[in-house]
């Protein structure tokens, strides 16, 4: 199911079982203030967790899991969407669920050691950022949620999320006999930060403004984090803050050693990067839903799949669509953000 035995039992009575007891189960029959009926329950609390985690980790349908829980169809549907809420609550809850950006030298420094450990060059790297693409459901009949879901270099529907990944996980080397090869594997680590949902069509510069201005503002020098080509390197503010391997058309030194220094820096940059991108394998290879597409309507359950999961911007931009749109961009659903459609007035659309 994604976890193991003690994990499941530490969120258990960690507040999920207390939570589940307590909290009667949202019904539009039913008095939303009385007392909870454990007894007209269907599953006791371990067993709720335990339905949440297969849908959340499988990619099973609903009927699959009526068959394995001895539910009905609208209990499984119920349940897993109370099951999420009061998960998500008991997350919050839990310090080793927290996603939080270090706060104290000493832990940009822990990081850096890390790196330098296997990529010596790497002075000053700590963590490693990508993005995640989770694809989802768009009605035909929405020309608007369409177009903001549509993301062109990938032909399809997605929303768009951006993480960033600490070096503290474990890593093994693989040899590869007679050769002598050495590959090393990494198990990524701590979610940093992480910005979740954004539209699909959005920029990865656009959904991680707030990691720019982690970057400027809470980062100390020499730190900083590793990326790969396509993401943007923020203003001028964080220009030294985020370092991307050697792309075409770059430029490198004609001295021979400087060259030599450049292309060795560049191997280490490019290794370390791929812990970010094992970290997205590790979310989608544990977490089987985020392989199906989402339906883009039940903005509710998409939110506490990815909050569940998780705990596992240019200047022009905010000139000119106001500084609502990225002060409360945290808070804001798709439907909001589509009034700050800059490009809809070019769009072609049936009246209503």
């Amino acid at each position: 199911m994604g976890i193991n035995v003690h994990t499941f039992q530490y969120i258990l009575e960690s507040g999920f079982e207390l939570r589940w007891n307590t909290t009667p189960i949202p019904r539009n029959d039913a008095n939303a203030n009385g007392p909870p009926r454990l007894g007209a329950r269907s599953l006791d609390a371990a067993g709720a967790l335990g339905l949440y985690l297969h849908w959340i980790s499988s990619t099973m349908r609903e009927t699959s899991l009526q068959e394995v829980f001895a539910l009905i169809p609208s209990t499984v549907n119920r349940y897993i969407q109370f099951a999420g809420e009061i998960l998500n609550a008991t997350l919050k809850d839990i310090p080793e669920a927290a996603v939080a950006w270090p706060d104290v030298p000493n832990q940009f420094e822990e990081y850096s050691r890390m790196v330098q450990n296997r990529h010596p060059l790497l002075v000053g790297a700590f963590a490693t950022v990508d993005g995640l693409k989770v694809p989802v459901q768009v009605p035909a009949d929405d020309p608007e949620l369409e177009n903001a879901t549509y993301n062109g270099w990938l032909h399809s529907h997605f929303v768009t999320s951006v993480l960033v990944f600490a070096p503290d996980g474990k890593n093994f080397r693989i040899h590869y006999i007679p050769s002598a090869i050495f590959l090393t594997i990494y198990e990524p680590g701590t979610i940093l930060s992480a910005q979740l949902g954004a539209p699909g069509s959005w920029n990865d510069s656009l959904v991680a403004r707030h990691i720019y201005e982690k970057l400027r503002d809470s980062t100390p020098d020499p730190y900083y984090i590793v990326a790969d080509t396509a993401f943007p390197r923020g203003a001028d503010q964080v220009t030294n803050k985020i370092k991307a391997p050697l792309k075409d058309g770059d430029r490198i030194p004609q001295d021979p050693h400087l060259q030599q220094n450049a292309l060795a820096f560049n191997r280490q940059v490019l290794s370390f990067r791929q812990t970010a991108e094992w970290g997205m394998r590790q979310l989608q290879g544990g977490f089987g839903r985020l392989r199906i597409p989402l339906d883009i309507h039940d903005q509710q359950r998409r939110k506490l799949l990815l909050e569940n999961i998780r705990s596992v911007y240019m200047r022009i931009w905010r000139e000119e669509d106001g500084n609502n749109l990225w002060d409360n961009l945290g808070d804001m659903l798709i439907a909001d953000i589509r009034r700050f459609d800059r490009v809809r007035r070019y769009h072609v659309l049936p009246q209503a």
